[in-house]
């Protein structure tokens, strides 16, 4: 009897947690549909931005983003949609300024910069721009630079102390393990291999990087500097000094125009508003003014195509955060034979990857070229595979702050064999046909006559790479040679040598775009389509997004060297990529 009544409750419980979820998945669904309504903005209301999560390029489609369903809650917005807001809230009557709110933005350079931009062009309409924090990261800083009035709360944080890159070597632990990376490479300035046979920067990278870091730093000092109007060597020596120690400070160098609690900087934008004293402050964050109504400035049914290529890039689908070779090909073949479309902008934000993934890309971008326009519009960086994807377009453009070039081209293949023999007593037999039959055996060296075939490949690789930007960008080859060897460079150095045609916006890209396809009016539609499956996102809540959150939850800032080893480990074939990226906070 007792067996019963335990089998009688298992499956009792067993139908409570069924239903459960079910309901769970009916209220996200519910939910869902019911997102897509209208929002209507209050008169007299604040738009406000802050950014608390990373900002892609482009808003996931993700129907359950918010609910927070098995532990999935991604309110990620994109810079697509942050730029179109802004600049909806221009002409808004019920928008009457912006509240630049404490952000630690997760994002690279040059989307910050397209940020702040949108934001200067938003002041022409008359309206306000009011920031705000607690804690000003540079990057923050950076941005709220052009408010009209910036605010820090008395007991804050001001953090400006210039800009640093580090590269983690892990040759010491490779030594330990028994792992020797044999490296097979073209580019003095390819330095993406480097962590794994060296300790410390080559004289080469070090050449690189203290060049394109100062001049995203010159770039960074020079807007502030405009912005603030306080002069940029002041400016260094205030950075380079750290003088900025509490908010006193910061007043005193006029790097902010007042020291307020949070009640007191609301009691402002109740003055800028005409709001009660009494009352709240109206506002509306910029991820649901997403979902306010559009003012349609675009007719006809000529279309521009935005084609999103983010991430790192390999064979395949990809994802959202990753360029898929077979997606973005055949997307570019989509938009290449329909009649609709008159011109492509391709939105470039990668480090590059697999060097086949690549060039089967670059050939759809060049096939494409021949049918009808089609311009770069590079992000935060778009080097190496992602500078080839790019090159055979009829314009690049890039921000001063991107990160490209590496022109450059590696193979990496692990000698384990002393960690197989010596240290876990593994040892391999066998047979083969021929010379080479294992030639890529992770369980021995290479061979004196193995390495020189890769060298031959790798060179060989190198030679088209140069050979394709060379075609693409007008130039000659060997001058292509000059400014390639793996070397990066900003967007402000790229355009001095040749490596793109114009500094600007993705939106100057796609002016850009209609004016040499000769449409005037146009809609603007964004590519590849996504899925946005509510059983799909559910599933991937469950599953990959959960995992993430757990091991950020529990690495914290150590989580980016897990995903350094994890990137490492699934190199396959020759690659052409960056591997390291400059953050500033």
């Amino acid at each position: 009897m007792k067996q019963f009544f335990k089998f009688v409750f298992a499956t009792i419980v067993g139908i409570v947690l069924t239903t459960v979820l079910f309901l769970i998945v009916c209220i996200g669904i519910i939910a869902a549909a019911s997102g897509d309504k209208t929002v209507d903005v209050s008169s007299n209301s604040v738009l406000h931005i802050a950014f608390k999560l990373p900002i892609a390029d482009r808003t996931p489609d993700n129907p359950l983003a918010g609910l927070n369903i098995l532990g999935y809650d991604d309110k990620t917005i994109g810079l697509n949609d942050i730029l179109a807001n802004i600049k909806k809230a221009k002409t808004d009557d019920h928008i009457k300024g912006i509240f630049l709110d404490e952000s630690y933005i997760q994002a690279g350079q040059a989307t910050t910069e397209e940020i702040r931009n949108a934001l200067i062009d938003f002041k022409t309409s008359g309206k306000f721009v009011v920031a705000y924090a607690e804690i000003y990261t540079q990057s923050f800083y950076y941005l709220a630079s052009v408010a009209d009035k910036i605010y820090i709360n008395p007991k804050g944080i001001f953090d400006l102390h210039g800009f640093s890159s580090q590269v983690t070597f892990l040759k010491g632990a490779l030594d330990k393990l028994g792992v020797d990376m044999q490296i097979i490479k073209v580019g003095t300035y390819k330095s993406a291999v480097e962590p794994y046979f060296l300790t410390k920067m080559s004289p080469a990278n070090r050449e690189q990087v203290t060049s394109y870091l100062g001049s995203m730093y010159n770039f960074f000092l020079t807007n502030i500097s405009k912005s603030r109007k306080i002069n940029k060597d002041s400016l260094f020596n205030i950075a380079d000094n750290m003088l900025v120690r509490s908010p006193e400070d910061a007043l005193k160098y006029k790097l902010v125009d007042g020291i307020k609690y949070k009640d007191e900087l609301l009691d402002e934008l109740r003055s800028r508003t005409g709001t009660d004293k009494k009352a709240n402050v109206k506002s509306i964050d910029i991820a649901k003014y997403t979902k306010t109504e559009a003012n349609k400035d675009t007719t006809g049914n000529s279309r521009i195509a935005i084609v999103y290529a983010s991430g790192e890039i390999s064979g395949g689908e990809g994802g959202d955060n990753s360029i898929g070779s077979d997606k973005i090909s055949a997307t570019l073949r989509k938009v290449r034979m329909d009649d609709k479309v008159k011109a492509v902008v391709l939105r470039v934000n990668s480090p590059g990857g697999s060097s086949l993934a690549s060039d089967v890309i670059w050939r759809e971008v060049a096939l494409t070229k021949k049918v009808k326009p089609i311009m770069v519009s590079m992000g935060d960086v778009a080097a190496s595979g992602g500078y080839y994807i790019s090159c055979a377009a009829d314009s690049i453009f890039a921000q001063p702050n991107t990160i490209t070039g590496s022109i450059g081209i590696f193979a990496v293949l692990p000698n384990m064999q002393k960690l197989l023999n010596d240290k876990l007593g593994i040892t391999f037999d066998g047979v083969k046909t021929g010379k080479y039959a294992d030639l890529g055996n992770v369980s021995r060296p290479l061979t004196t006559d193995e390495k020189a075939i890769l060298q031959t490949q790798v060179n060989r690789g190198y030679d088209e790479f140069t050979k394709a930007v060379a075609d693409g960008r007008h130039k000659t080859q060997a001058y292509i040679n000059t400014i390639g060897q793996g070397r990066v460079w900003t967007g402000e150095q790229a355009l001095k040598i040749g490596l793109v045609d114009r500094l600007g916006s993705i939106n100057d890209a796609i002016v850009c775009a209609a004016k040499k396809a000769k449409v005037k009016s146009y809609n603007i539609v964004p590519y590849p389509e996504q899925d946005n499956s509510i059983f799909k996102s559910l599933t991937r809540g469950a599953t990959a997004q959960t995992r993430v959150y757990m091991l950020k939850s529990e690495l914290g800032e150590n989580y980016k060297y897990y995903e350094q080893v994890k990137a490492a480990s699934q190199l396959s074939g020759m690659q052409m990529r960056m591997d390291y990226e400059v953050e500033v906070k």
